[in-house]
Protein backbone atom coordinates (compact mmCIF):
# COMPACT_ATOMS: atom_id res chain seq x y z
CA UNK A 1 0.00 0.00 0.00
CA UNK A 2 1.30 3.45 -0.94
CA UNK A 3 1.33 6.16 1.72
CA UNK A 4 2.19 9.83 1.50
CA UNK A 5 3.91 9.89 4.89
CA UNK A 6 7.70 10.14 4.96
CA UNK A 7 9.08 7.26 7.07
CA UNK A 8 10.20 8.38 10.52
CA UNK A 9 11.39 5.10 12.03
CA UNK A 10 12.54 5.73 15.60
CA UNK A 11 14.20 2.33 16.08
CA UNK A 12 17.90 2.31 16.84
CA UNK A 13 19.89 2.25 13.61
CA UNK A 14 23.41 2.82 12.41
CA UNK A 15 23.29 6.53 13.25
CA UNK A 16 21.62 7.04 16.67
CA UNK A 17 21.93 10.82 16.56
CA UNK A 18 19.39 12.74 18.64
CA UNK A 19 20.52 16.36 18.39
CA UNK A 20 22.22 18.79 16.03
CA UNK A 21 23.81 21.49 18.13
CA UNK A 22 21.04 22.95 20.28
CA UNK A 23 18.34 21.47 18.03
CA UNK A 24 16.85 17.98 18.02
CA UNK A 25 17.17 15.88 14.89
CA UNK A 26 13.37 15.85 14.75
CA UNK A 27 13.39 19.65 14.54
CA UNK A 28 15.95 19.65 11.74
CA UNK A 29 14.09 16.99 9.76
CA UNK A 30 10.68 18.53 10.41
CA UNK A 31 11.12 21.01 7.57
CA UNK A 32 11.21 18.15 5.09
CA UNK A 33 8.16 16.51 6.57
CA UNK A 34 6.37 19.86 6.25
CA UNK A 35 7.36 20.01 2.59
CA UNK A 36 5.73 16.61 2.06
CA UNK A 37 2.37 18.39 1.98
CA UNK A 38 3.62 20.50 -0.93
CA UNK A 39 5.11 17.57 -2.87
CA UNK A 40 2.77 14.66 -2.03
CA UNK A 41 3.85 12.48 -4.96
CA UNK A 42 7.52 12.82 -4.07
CA UNK A 43 6.63 12.02 -0.46
CA UNK A 44 4.82 8.85 -1.49
CA UNK A 45 7.78 7.67 -3.57
CA UNK A 46 10.24 8.37 -0.75
CA UNK A 47 7.94 6.39 1.55
CA UNK A 48 8.29 3.33 -0.66
CA UNK A 49 11.06 0.94 0.36
CA UNK A 50 12.87 -1.84 -1.45
CA UNK A 51 10.86 -4.32 0.62
CA UNK A 52 7.67 -3.10 -1.03
CA UNK A 53 8.75 -4.76 -4.31
CA UNK A 54 6.85 -2.09 -6.19
CA UNK A 55 7.15 -2.60 -9.93
CA UNK A 56 8.00 0.02 -12.54
CA UNK A 57 4.38 0.10 -13.73
CA UNK A 58 3.07 1.06 -10.29
CA UNK A 59 5.84 3.63 -9.72
CA UNK A 60 5.14 5.12 -13.17
CA UNK A 61 1.44 5.41 -12.35
CA UNK A 62 2.28 7.24 -9.15
CA UNK A 63 5.03 9.38 -10.66
CA UNK A 64 2.92 10.49 -13.61
CA UNK A 65 0.93 12.72 -11.25
CA UNK A 66 4.06 14.87 -10.77
CA UNK A 67 4.96 16.17 -14.25
CA UNK A 68 8.11 17.97 -13.12
CA UNK A 69 9.58 14.90 -11.43
CA UNK A 70 8.46 12.65 -14.29
CA UNK A 71 10.23 14.91 -16.75
CA UNK A 72 13.45 14.76 -14.77
CA UNK A 73 13.37 10.96 -14.66
CA UNK A 74 12.92 10.85 -18.44
CA UNK A 75 15.73 13.38 -18.97
CA UNK A 76 18.05 11.31 -16.83
CA UNK A 77 17.09 8.05 -18.56
CA UNK A 78 17.88 9.67 -21.92
CA UNK A 79 21.21 11.10 -20.74
CA UNK A 80 24.61 9.92 -21.92
CA UNK A 81 25.17 8.28 -18.52
CA UNK A 82 22.77 5.46 -19.42
CA UNK A 83 23.65 5.33 -23.12
CA UNK A 84 19.99 5.56 -24.13
CA UNK A 85 19.91 9.05 -25.59
CA UNK A 86 16.58 9.70 -27.33
CA UNK A 87 15.35 6.12 -26.96
CA UNK A 88 13.35 6.39 -23.72
CA UNK A 89 9.90 7.79 -24.38
CA UNK A 90 7.75 6.08 -21.75
CA UNK A 91 7.96 6.80 -18.05
CA UNK A 92 7.72 3.11 -17.15
CA UNK A 93 10.72 2.29 -19.35
CA UNK A 94 12.58 5.29 -17.93
CA UNK A 95 12.09 3.97 -14.40
CA UNK A 96 13.39 0.58 -15.52
CA UNK A 97 16.46 2.22 -17.05
CA UNK A 98 17.49 4.33 -14.07
CA UNK A 99 16.26 1.95 -11.35
CA UNK A 100 14.00 2.45 -8.36
CA UNK A 101 16.81 3.54 -6.02
CA UNK A 102 17.68 6.45 -8.32
CA UNK A 103 14.02 7.45 -8.73
CA UNK A 104 13.61 7.41 -4.96
CA UNK A 105 16.75 9.52 -4.55
CA UNK A 106 15.41 12.02 -7.08
CA UNK A 107 12.12 12.16 -5.19
CA UNK A 108 14.06 12.87 -1.99
CA UNK A 109 15.83 15.75 -3.74
CA UNK A 110 12.45 17.09 -4.88
CA UNK A 111 10.96 16.68 -1.42
CA UNK A 112 13.72 18.67 0.28
CA UNK A 113 13.10 21.63 -2.00
CA UNK A 114 16.70 21.63 -3.20
CA UNK A 115 15.64 22.05 -6.82
CA UNK A 116 14.73 25.73 -6.42
CA UNK A 117 15.86 26.88 -2.97
CA UNK A 118 17.62 30.23 -2.82
CA UNK A 119 19.06 29.27 0.58
CA UNK A 120 21.39 26.64 -0.82
CA UNK A 121 25.10 27.33 -1.27
CA UNK A 122 25.91 28.52 -4.76
CA UNK A 123 27.97 25.43 -5.53
CA UNK A 124 25.42 22.93 -4.16
CA UNK A 125 24.44 21.37 -7.47
CA UNK A 126 27.92 21.55 -8.92
CA UNK A 127 29.24 19.54 -5.98
CA UNK A 128 26.26 17.15 -5.90
CA UNK A 129 26.43 16.20 -9.57
CA UNK A 130 30.20 15.77 -9.49
CA UNK A 131 29.94 13.63 -6.34
CA UNK A 132 27.27 11.44 -7.91
CA UNK A 133 29.25 10.80 -11.08
CA UNK A 134 32.57 10.42 -9.26
CA UNK A 135 31.10 7.82 -6.90
CA UNK A 136 29.55 5.96 -9.83
CA UNK A 137 32.84 6.00 -11.76
CA UNK A 138 34.78 4.65 -8.78
CA UNK A 139 32.18 2.05 -7.79
CA UNK A 140 33.43 -0.98 -9.80
CA UNK A 141 36.92 -0.62 -8.31
CA UNK A 142 35.44 -0.32 -4.82
CA UNK A 143 33.17 -3.35 -5.08
CA UNK A 144 29.95 -1.32 -5.21
CA UNK A 145 27.09 -1.07 -7.69
CA UNK A 146 27.37 2.09 -9.86
CA UNK A 147 23.63 2.79 -9.48
CA UNK A 148 23.88 2.67 -5.69
CA UNK A 149 27.01 4.82 -5.77
CA UNK A 150 25.22 7.39 -7.93
CA UNK A 151 22.52 7.61 -5.24
CA UNK A 152 25.14 7.97 -2.49
CA UNK A 153 26.76 10.88 -4.29
CA UNK A 154 23.45 12.49 -5.20
CA UNK A 155 22.18 12.39 -1.62
CA UNK A 156 25.48 13.09 0.18
CA UNK A 157 24.79 16.81 0.45
CA UNK A 158 21.31 16.39 1.89
CA UNK A 159 22.76 17.40 5.27
CA UNK A 160 24.03 20.62 3.70
CA UNK A 161 20.52 21.37 2.46
CA UNK A 162 19.02 20.63 5.87
CA UNK A 163 21.37 22.94 7.74
CA UNK A 164 21.12 25.64 5.08
CA UNK A 165 17.34 25.65 5.59
CA UNK A 166 17.43 25.28 9.37
CA UNK A 167 20.32 27.63 10.25
CA UNK A 168 21.15 29.69 7.14
CA UNK A 169 23.26 32.33 8.90
CA UNK A 170 25.13 29.88 11.09
CA UNK A 171 25.82 27.44 8.31
CA UNK A 172 27.07 30.22 6.05
CA UNK A 173 29.69 30.94 8.73
CA UNK A 174 30.63 27.26 8.82
CA UNK A 175 31.09 27.19 5.05
CA UNK A 176 33.58 30.03 5.31
CA UNK A 177 35.89 27.70 7.24
CA UNK A 178 36.89 25.65 4.20
CA UNK A 179 36.62 25.39 0.44
CA UNK A 180 35.72 21.68 0.24
CA UNK A 181 33.17 19.45 1.99
CA UNK A 182 35.98 17.51 3.68
CA UNK A 183 37.66 20.69 4.92
CA UNK A 184 34.43 21.98 6.47
CA UNK A 185 33.69 18.87 8.52
CA UNK A 186 35.60 19.99 11.68
CA UNK A 187 33.72 23.31 11.75
CA UNK A 188 30.41 21.50 11.25
CA UNK A 189 31.15 19.19 14.18
CA UNK A 190 32.28 22.13 16.35
CA UNK A 191 29.02 24.01 15.75
CA UNK A 192 26.48 21.20 15.47
CA UNK A 193 28.11 18.16 17.07
CA UNK A 194 27.75 16.36 13.74
CA UNK A 195 28.96 16.88 10.20
CA UNK A 196 26.60 17.14 7.25
CA UNK A 197 27.50 13.71 5.90
CA UNK A 198 26.49 12.00 9.15
CA UNK A 199 23.31 14.07 9.20
CA UNK A 200 22.57 12.81 5.69
CA UNK A 201 23.02 9.23 6.90
CA UNK A 202 20.59 9.84 9.77
CA UNK A 203 17.98 11.21 7.37
CA UNK A 204 18.46 8.23 5.05
CA UNK A 205 17.99 5.83 7.96
CA UNK A 206 14.85 7.65 9.12
CA UNK A 207 13.35 7.25 5.65
CA UNK A 208 14.23 3.59 5.29
CA UNK A 209 17.00 3.76 2.71
CA UNK A 210 19.09 0.56 2.60
CA UNK A 211 22.17 0.41 4.83
CA UNK A 212 24.29 -0.07 1.70
CA UNK A 213 23.54 3.53 0.72
CA UNK A 214 24.26 4.97 4.17
CA UNK A 215 27.42 2.94 4.88
CA UNK A 216 29.77 5.12 2.77
CA UNK A 217 28.71 8.15 4.83
CA UNK A 218 28.92 6.41 8.19
CA UNK A 219 32.27 4.74 7.43
CA UNK A 220 33.96 7.77 5.91
CA UNK A 221 36.55 7.95 8.70
CA UNK A 222 37.38 4.23 8.69
CA UNK A 223 40.53 3.90 6.55
CA UNK A 224 39.94 0.16 6.13
CA UNK A 225 36.38 0.53 4.81
CA UNK A 226 35.89 0.19 1.07
CA UNK A 227 32.43 1.76 1.48
CA UNK A 228 33.98 4.78 3.17
CA UNK A 229 36.75 4.77 0.57
CA UNK A 230 34.17 5.15 -2.18
CA UNK A 231 32.97 8.45 -0.73
CA UNK A 232 36.47 9.61 0.25
CA UNK A 233 37.57 9.07 -3.33
CA UNK A 234 34.48 10.76 -4.75
CA UNK A 235 35.03 13.79 -2.52
CA UNK A 236 38.65 14.02 -3.68
CA UNK A 237 37.75 13.78 -7.37
CA UNK A 238 35.02 16.37 -6.90
CA UNK A 239 37.40 18.79 -5.19
CA UNK A 240 40.00 18.36 -7.93
CA UNK A 241 37.41 19.25 -10.55
CA UNK A 242 35.56 22.06 -8.77
CA UNK A 243 37.97 23.80 -6.37
CA UNK A 244 40.75 25.88 -7.94
CA UNK A 245 44.07 25.34 -6.18
CA UNK A 246 42.83 22.27 -4.29
CA UNK A 247 45.62 20.59 -2.32
CA UNK A 248 45.46 17.03 -3.59
CA UNK A 249 45.51 13.89 -1.51
CA UNK A 250 46.85 10.70 -3.04
CA UNK A 251 43.91 8.62 -4.19
CA UNK A 252 45.54 5.36 -3.11
CA UNK A 253 45.38 6.26 0.58
CA UNK A 254 41.76 7.35 0.30
CA UNK A 255 40.48 4.26 -1.51
CA UNK A 256 42.16 1.40 0.38
CA UNK A 257 44.65 1.25 -2.51
CA UNK A 258 41.95 0.03 -4.88
CA UNK A 259 42.38 3.07 -7.12
CA UNK A 260 45.67 4.58 -8.26
CA UNK A 261 46.59 7.99 -9.60
CA UNK A 262 47.20 6.41 -13.01
CA UNK A 263 43.56 5.26 -13.04
CA UNK A 264 42.23 8.79 -12.62
CA UNK A 265 42.60 10.69 -15.92
CA UNK A 266 39.77 8.86 -17.75
CA UNK A 267 37.60 8.88 -14.62
CA UNK A 268 38.08 12.62 -14.15
CA UNK A 269 37.27 13.22 -17.82
CA UNK A 270 34.11 11.11 -17.50
CA UNK A 271 32.91 13.07 -14.48
CA UNK A 272 33.80 16.44 -15.98
CA UNK A 273 31.92 15.65 -19.19
CA UNK A 274 28.78 14.28 -17.56
CA UNK A 275 28.25 16.71 -14.68
CA UNK A 276 26.55 19.49 -16.64
CA UNK A 277 24.12 17.08 -18.33
CA UNK A 278 23.28 15.43 -15.02
CA UNK A 279 22.52 18.84 -13.52
CA UNK A 280 20.18 19.69 -16.40
CA UNK A 281 18.36 16.39 -15.90
CA UNK A 282 17.97 16.95 -12.17
CA UNK A 283 17.15 20.64 -11.90
CA UNK A 284 16.61 21.89 -15.43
Amino acid sequence: MVTDEVPTDEEEGPAPLTSVGSHSVDDVLASIETMAAQRPIAAQIVALTDSDHTGAKEVARLLSADPALSGRVLKLANSAYYGMRGRVSSLQFGITVVGFAVVRSMATVALTGTEESAELPEDFWTVSTHLALAASALAPRMGRRPADALCVGLLAQLGVALLSHHDPVGYAEVRASGTTPAARRPAEVARYGVDTLELTAVAMHRWGFPDALADPLLELDDPTSAAGGLLRGALELTSRLTVPGHSRERIEGLTCRRVTETDLPPLLAEVRTGAAELRRALVG
